[in-house]
């Protein structure tokens, strides 16, 4: 699908570089439970996908088994991944990990899924909810983006997942967004971060994608760049409403997706 500019554009995306074939589990990496997510991937024409399961379960991750998915599907590219967030029980541990793999990975995601409550993320639905009862939400928002400037600190980041996953219940600021981001996105950009556009916000309880519009566009006018991603907890999810961020990115402008190998980005056009 695309976006009608004299005549019908039709961008391509070909890739997916969030998604979770553990699901929220330790499920060990086999050929059993990668294959699945190769053949979604071909059928939908993606080319290049990253697996990229939360850190608490890195336990479950095989680089011998990526390297065996890798040699018996030679026609796509598989990277290596893994969601680093500020879970305060598992993520010191998960740091551990990725920085003992670093030459390993081929890209780490980075996310903010806890805010005072340590036993369960805000964006659990429906019971996240709870966490916003009675709260000055402008404050929240403004806690989220601290902590994710945390978490950016930790130097273990390539891209940030779902950058305003603190809407996810449909609270909004009274303030300004812009305001509230000016600062996060200057300092993404200072660290030559990218940022993903996640369709998984679109079945969400906010039904809107992650990053808002409002956010995509002051992030492209200070030169950030974007991953395509579905967020998928099941391999029926990868490239989840990808049509419909094809025509989004059309609308806003966005002719670029970056990719990653051994965390080196590489911008890639997108093709008609």
């Amino acid at each position: 699908m695309g976006i009608d500019q004299s005549s019908t554009t039709h961008y391509q995306l070909f890739s997916d570089y969030h998604m979770h074939p553990q699901g929220h589990r330790v499920q060990r990496y086999t050929q059993e439970l990668l294959q699945p997510w190769a053949d979604s991937a071909r059928r939908l024409g993606i080319k290049d996908i990253a697996f990229t399961d939360h850190d608490r379960y890195h336990a479950g991750i095989d680089f011998d088994e990526i390297n065996r998915l890798r040699q018996r599907n030679p026609d796509l590219q598989i990277r290596a991944g893994i969601e680093l967030d500020n879970d305060p029980v598992h993520s010191s541990a998960g740091r551990k990990w990725i920085e003992k793999n670093w030459h390993k990975l081929d890209f780490v995601l980075g996310s903010v899924h806890f805010l005072e409550r340590a036993d369960q993320m805000f964006d659990s639905v429906p019971d996240g909810a709870s966490q916003f009862e009675g709260r000055n939400i402008d404050e929240m928002y403004a806690n989220y983006f601290c902590r994710l400037r945390e978490l950016i600190s930790t130097g273990l980041v390539d891209s940030l997942a779902h950058l305003d996953l603190i809407k996810i219940h449909g609270h909004r600021p009274t303030e300004d967004i812009g305001t509230l981001v000016n600062e996060i996105l200057k300092f993404i950009r200072a660290r030559n971060l990218a940022i993903e556009l996640s369709t998984a916000g679109w079945r969400k309880p906010v039904n809107e994608l992650y990053p808002s519009d409002r956010i995509i566009e002051l992030a492209m006018e200070i030169g950030i760049p974007f991953t395509t991603a579905s967020d998928a907890h099941s391999h029926v999810q990868l490239g989840e409403s990808f049509a419909k961020l094809a025509h989004k990115m059309a609308e806003l402008g966005i002719r670029k997706v970056c990719i990653f190998e051994n965390h080196k980005r590489a911008e890639v056009t997108l093709q008609l």
